[in-house]
């Protein structure tokens, strides 16, 4: 039975992400967040992913029920994410996080807002999931391959594709502490709610600017019928199988590639580490 290599899913994973039906609100999101949480950039792009993640990998695994659901529910999805990020967006301007459970563990003011985080990562997948040309693309490379454990491989392979632009800019980011200039740390003014004030910075501006255009946009233009991709399906599918004749269904190739993508994950997770250790 043919196999698509696991390079192959990859790559096929970050075209379905700068589709349009996928970008329109994977990638706003994101950035709004980012702008939103300045401080741990790299652990909420974790966070943000592992919500994508949740999502799309029953679907990768093939679950019938799951996406003829997103594609019953299309409409309804981006109105519902549209709705979510429009109260992300005031959220954003407030400089509010949404409450989480405490466990016992003590809390900073300077804590990352992770449910709001996973909660746009889960509508990203579904918004991305929901549309006809990643969730066939995903069920139709993970069809393709022999077993479960390596329609497993393929799924994984094509969830970090979708994501691995976005660790690359947060990793720039990162780096060059991009939000640690002085403008974006700048305070505008104050908004007053009868007893509580909110200081207002310009990074909650951007990040309220992003995340309300991006909610207007989908809603209306869901409404007019204009969200959806079909012809994308064509080029994931002609990607993936470009890729796998160019390496050839290698299982030698393919385990270069996961030792690759492993080193790539260690030295992700050892900068998150070493940021908490540092703020500690």
């Amino acid at each position: 039975m043919y196999q698509v290599s696991l390079i192959a899913s990859f790559f096929a994973g970050m075209v379905a992400l700068f589709a349009p039906c996928c970008i329109s609100y994977l990638l706003p999101a994101y950035l709004g967040n980012i702008f939103k949480e300045k401080q741990k950039i790299l652990l909420m792009t974790f966070v943000y992913s592992v919500g994508i993640f949740v999502v799309l990998f029953p679907v990768l695994l093939g679950a019938k029920i799951l996406s003829n659901l997103f594609f019953e529910l299309h409409d309804q999805t981006y109105y519902i994410g549209g709705t979510i990020m429009m109260g992300v967006a005031v959220l954003s301007l407030l400089g509010l996080k949404l409450p989480m459970p405490h466990f016992g563990v003590s809390t900073t003011k300077g804590q990352p807002d992770i449910l709001s985080t996973f909660t746009l990562g889960i509508f990203s997948g579904i918004t991305s999931a929901c549309c006809a040309p990643v969730v066939l693309g995903v069920i139709m490379l993970s069809s393709f391959s022999p077993t479960m454990l390596s329609a497993v491989g393929v799924g994984v392979a094509y969830v970090l594709g979708m994501v691995a632009p976005l660790y690359l800019a947060s990793l720039l980011i990162d780096k060059r502490q991009l939000f640690e200039k002085p403008l974006l740390k700048k305070k505008l003014g104050e908004m007053h709610l009868g007893k509580y004030t909110f200081p207002i910075f310009v990074s909650n501006v951007v990040a309220f600017f992003i995340f309300a255009t991006t909610a207007i946009l989908m809603v209306t233009l869901t409404s007019l019928g204009l969200l959806g991709m079909p012809s994308s399906l064509t080029l994931i599918s002609s990607v993936a199988m470009s890729i796998t004749g160019w390496t050839g269904g290698s299982v030698f190739l393919d385990i270069i590639f996961v030792l690759v993508l492993l080193y790539i994950i260690f030295v992700i997770l050892k900068e998150i580490r070493g940021q908490k250790k540092k703020e500690e």
